[in-house]
C-alpha cells in the first residue's frame, strides 16, 4: 500500500466523528413560562439530524409516569442543530403549539403549571417509555423537586435546575459567552442564582433570550497522530522525487 493511500486511511480514521447517544447534560433548560406554557432549552452537544427528544410534566416515579400530564415529541429536523443553539417551545398547550427549529406534537394536558411542575427532558423508545434523562427543571417545593429529580436519576445544579417554588416565569440571565467548551455553561445554566424569576404577574408575552451560546477559540496542539501523518506525507513526497 502506498504511503499517500496510508496517509488518506489515517486522516479519515481520525476524521471519522463517533456515534454519541445523548446522555444527561447534554442540554439544558434555559427559560421556563408557565404563563405562555413554554421553555427553551440549549444544546450543550450536537444534536444529530432526526433526533427525538421527550419533553413531559408528568409525575415519574421511577418505573412509569403517575399522571397523565402533557407528553410532547420533538423532532430535531432534517440538520445537525450545532452545539451553543437555543430552542425555544412556544403556547405548547395550544394548536398553533411552535419549536424554533423541527417539529412537535403534544398529547395530555399540555399546560405547565404556576403552582409548580417538574418538566423533565428525555429520550427513549417512546414518549412514555423514558431510557436516559436528559435534564429538568422544577417550580415545584424543595421537597418534592429533590424527590422528581430523584427518581429521573438527574441532580439538581450538574444535569437539572430548580427554581423557586411556584415560579410563573424564569430565564437564564447570565454569560453567553467566555467558557472553553460547553460543557462549562452546564453548572452555570443548572444554577437558579444565574436566573431571573417572577413568581406573579403574567409573563405570557415574554420572549426569553435565544443569543446562542459560544466558546473561546484556542489553538490546540500539534497531536503525535497529526505529526506522524505529517511526516508520512513528507516520506511521500520524497519518494516520489527519487529518480528511477
Amino acid at each position: 500500500m502506498s504511503s499517500a493511500r496510508m496517509l488518506c486511511i489515517a486522516s479519515l480514521c481520525l476524521a471519522a466523528p463517533g456515534a454519541h447517544a445523548l446522555m444527561a447534560g447534554d442540554i439544558a433548560f434555559s427559560a421556563f413560562n408557565a404563563d405562555e406554557d413554554g421553555w427553551a432549552i440549549v444544546a450543550l452537544t450536537d444534536l444529530a439530524a432526526g433526533s427525538t427528544i421527550y419533553f413531559s410534566d408528568s409525575n415519574w416515579n421511577g418505573s412509569g409516569f403517575g399522571s397523565a400530564e402533557g407528553m410532547h415529541t420533538w423532532n430535531t429536523g432534517a440538520s445537525i442543530i450545532a452545539a451553543g443553539t437555543v430552542i425555544r417551545f412556544s403556547d405548547i398547550d395550544q394548536a398553533a403549539r411552535s419549536v424554533s427549529i423541527g417539529s412537535l406534537s403534544t398529547s395530555g394536558n399540555a399546560g405547565l403549571s404556576s403552582s409548580g411542575d417538574t418538566l423533565f427532558a428525555y429520550v427513549g423508545s417512546s414518549v412514555s417509555a423514558p431510557q436516559t434523562f436528559l435534564a429538568a427543571v422544577s417550580s415545584e417545593s424543595a421537597s418534592a423537586a429533590a424527590t422528581a429529580l430523584a427518581n429521573a436519576g438527574l441532580s439538581a445544579g450538574i444535569n437539572a435546575l430548580v427554581l423557586p417554588a411556584s415560579t410563573d416565569y424564569a430565564y437564564y440571565s447570565g454569560p453567553h459567552s467566555g467558557q472553553a467548551s460547553m460543557s462549562g455553561y452546564r453548572s452555570a445554566l443548572n444554577n437558579a442564582a444565574n436566573w431571573s424569576a417572577a413568581i406573579d404577574g403574567n409573563h405570557a408575552d415574554a420572549i426569553p433570550d435565544t443569543t446562542a451560546f459560544s466558546v473561546v477559540s484556542t489553538v490546540p496542539e500539534a497531536s503525535s497522530a497529526w505529526m506522524l501523518l505529517a511526516g508520512l506525507s513528507v516520506l511521500g513526497l520524497r519518494r516520489r522525487a527519487l529518480p528511477v
